[in-house]
């Protein structure tokens, strides 16, 4: 039985993913007046292929008079509801949101973006992208693009990825239904988000490594390979134009093109030395790109230094590159095994050693950082540590040893007990699974579907039945703990 000309019409719509915003636009064009062809390719900027496939599809719900084509008035109205553009929502208010997040970490090299330009993508993305329904992706978000995405177009699902456990905090209490995952991108992008963005975004390091890097991970995020699009913020001084080439050419290095770059769109409260402003380029992967990713991505991981200034920067690549060695291996791939294990977390800029302890499942480990470590600078730190890792670890924090700017962790490996013992374990299998398996081991009485449906009471949120633990913020870890 042949489809419906509207359903056909949809399908064409479906093909080009998130690019399909105006092929929507060409047909109400046809549903408010009549066109002729070339009129539609260069008023709407849609190939004259895909024009023709949508005119194709519509066959007899089209009326064509001396070239010129509409839609018959009286399938009019189904077009207009099936095909109208979600209304675009009021994201005002990003002044106050961005007023009461965390302060940027300078060790990480943030500078925050103006409230006007977070909200200026949103528009621009809601503006330019078929996005109801579809998935956004942020690789870092420090200037709280998702939140005002959401506030644009609530009906778009965002995923944030992000270091810093404080700003993934923030974001979720806000309530908007943004998921949100830890991870640093030199060892790798969270599993749960691979394959599930349509769009990404991010305002990467202004480096030639950390921009592939970031991109590099935005792509591994993409579901969509033909029609994905990476967005990303990119600035350098017009007095270092040989800087901007290298980064350009980190960009081309990974098969990526630049479809376009809009001049000074983001604005920002610092970043001075590029006249705080930085331009917005969109990229979409080709074919070659899913032939070189994981190369170039390999030669980034663990060792790379991607920040402009700090520890972390490329000026202090050799001291970084070899105290990353140690978790790359940890915390890039799955336990660890050993009987003992010592490990230089000298250059932890502040997650590494929580998220260490949660990899491993070695029976005793050693692990050397710096005495002013967020997790051990006070008692309430210290408690929180062992709050985090309890059920798995007994802990000895030995403060300035085995110097004065050195501090050592021990840890010792307990039974496994109870349902936190066993996740803490098992962080590296999916929670709704392990979560089961854990209820059952404790009360065999339960059945497997009792279980299952028991563990979504316990997370929550369903989005995250299917992550990694090792992958959740800390401030969702402990209550899940706790439960």
């Amino acid at each position: 039985m042949e489809p419906e000309p509207i359903d056909a019409v949809a399908a064409v719509v479906s093909a080009s993913g998130i690019a399909g915003r105006r092929s929507r636009d060409l047909i109400m064009a046809l549903a408010g007046g009549s066109a002729t062809l070339d009129d539609l390719v260069r008023d709407h900027a849609v190939p004259r292929r895909t024009a023709e496939a949508i005119l194709r599809a519509a066959g007899a719900d089209l009326r064509s008079e001396r070239g010129r084509v509409s839609l018959e008035p009286s399938i009019r109205q189904r077009y207009l509801e099936r095909f109208a553009v979600a209304a675009e929502a009021d994201v005002t208010g990003m002044a106050e949101l961005i007023a009461g997040a965390p302060r940027p970490d300078q060790a990480l090299d943030h500078v925050s973006a103006t409230a006007g330009t977070a909200e200026r993508r949103a528009r621009w993305l809601a503006r330019t992208y078929d996005l109801t329904g579809a998935r956004l992706v942020c690789i870092g978000d420090h200037d709280l693009t998702s939140l005002a995405v959401r506030k644009a177009l609530p009906g778009t699902e965002v995923t944030v990825v992000d270091v810093d456990e404080r700003l993934l905090e923030y974001i979720d209490g806000q309530g908007a239904g943004i998921a949100c995952y830890h991870a640093d991108l030199r060892f790798g992008l969270p599993p749960a988000v691979a394959g599930t963005a349509d769009v990404i975004f991010t305002d990467p390091p202004y480096t030639p490594e950390g921009v592939q890097l970031f991109l590099g991970r935005g792509a591994q995020a993409l579901r969509d390979r033909t029609n994905g699009r990476l967005v990303m913020a990119y600035g350098f001084s017009p007095l270092t134009p040989a800087l901007g080439l290298k980064v350009q050419r980190a960009v081309l290095d990974l098969d990526l093109v630049i479809e376009a770059m809009l001049p000074a769109f983001n604005r920002y409260h610092g970043a001075q030395a590029v006249g705080s402003a930085s331009d917005l380029y969109v990229c979409r992967p080709t074919t070659h790109t899913w032939q070189v990713l994981d190369r170039r991505l390999d030669k980034l991981a663990g060792s790379a230094n991607i920040y402009t200034h700090g520890e972390q920067s490329l000026e202090a690549r050799t001291p970084m590159s070899q105290a990353a060695r140690g978790p790359a291996r940890i915390l890039g791939g799955g336990p660890l095994p050993a009987d003992e294990l010592t490990v230089d977390l000298a250059g932890d800029p502040g997650p590494w050693l929580a998220r260490v302890l949660l990899a491993l499942n070695v029976p005793r480990v050693t692990l050397l950082v710096a005495n002013n470590h967020p997790d051990l600078r006070d008692e309430s730190a210290q408690a929180a540590l062992r709050e985090l890792v309890g059920a798995k670890y007994d802990l000895r924090l030995r403060r300035s040893t085995p110097g004065p700017k050195q501090a050592t962790v021990e840890a010792v490996l307990r039974p496994a007990e109870g349902v936190a013992g066993w996740l803490l374990t098992h962080v590296h299998g999916k929670i709704g699974n392990v979560l089961r398996d854990a209820l059952i081991r404790a009360d065999p009485s339960l059945t497997r579907a009792a279980a299952q449906e028991r563990a979504a009471e316990l997370v929550g949120r369903p989005e995250y039945l299917d992550a990694r633990l090792i992958d959740l913020p800390r401030h969702l870890v402990v209550p899940l703990l706790k439960a």
